[in-house]
């Protein structure tokens, strides 16, 4: 089972807690963050899901996921690289590019607090180090790839942000 801290639109804690697959309160939002990943050559780190994800299986991502109680959303950040593609990234390679409160995308509200967040990283590739099997494979893409794959309907489409926002690029 997993908790989540419930948050108000300023970002201020509710001290509710929320477990994962109920219902989010009217006015309360859970911290989500997406994790690019970019190297010296200006690839991005970008994943596949697995075929057994009940959402969304077989598309490109970056890394992401929901922020645990009494995480921060770098310790979050950190955490869910590591789960996914067995990758330690140090906190001080990474910095929060922006934050969305309540997206909507496609007519679909989310409620959450969404840190998009920029690391920068030149190591190996261990996905052997990964904690769960969320990720098929991964893989450096340059950024037209990965607008092929978006506009092939392969990436997420939540992930549409990433060719308009600046410092990603």
């Amino acid at each position: 089972m997993e908790i989540w801290d419930l948050y108000n639109e300023r970002r201020e804690l509710t001290g509710r807690d929320h477990i994962r697959g109920e219902e989010i309160p009217q006015g309360c939002y859970h911290l989500v963050v997406h994790v690019w990943i970019r190297n010296a050559k200006g690839e991005y780190l970008i994943s596949q899901r697995s075929a057994d994800r009940p959402t969304l299986p077989l598309k490109w991502e970056c890394v992401g996921g929901s922020v645990l109680k009494g995480e921060t959303s770098l310790e979050g950040a950190l955490r869910e690289t590591l789960e996914e593609v067995g990758l330690t990234l140090k906190p001080e390679n990474g910095k929060r590019v922006f934050t969305v409160v309540g997206r909507e995308i496609d007519g679909v509200r989310f409620s959450d607090i969404l840190d998009v967040w920029l690391f920068h990283y030149d190591g190996p590739l261990t996905p052997e180090r990964a904690l769960t099997n969320e990720v098929a494979r991964s893989f450096w893409m340059d950024k037209k790839r990965i607008r092929e794959l978006y506009d092939n309907g392969e990436l997420v489409h939540t992930l549409g942000y990433f060719f308009e926002t600046e410092g990603l690029s």
